[in-house]
């Protein structure tokens, strides 16, 4: 039986924190930044947690 590979577009894409939860980060980020309203800004810095519902499918892909 071969080793199961790590899917690596979702290994780049979401971090697993040290309790566990899967981490993404905000989309929309790459263009017209100078448009966007300061706090919508600030917001794509941050990371936010995964739902519940697509958490189980991205820990298979990311094999954690």
């Amino acid at each position: 039986m071969p080793k199961i590979k790590t899917h690596k577009g979702a290994a780049a894409r979401f971090r697993v924190t040290g309790g566990g939860k899967i981490m993404r980060m905000y989309g929309n980020r790459n263009n017209f930044r100078r448009k966007k309203r300061k706090p919508v800004r600030v917001k794509f810095g941050r990371t936010v947690p995964v739902s519940a519902s697509e958490s189980r499918t991205i820990r298979g892909l990311i094999q954690q």
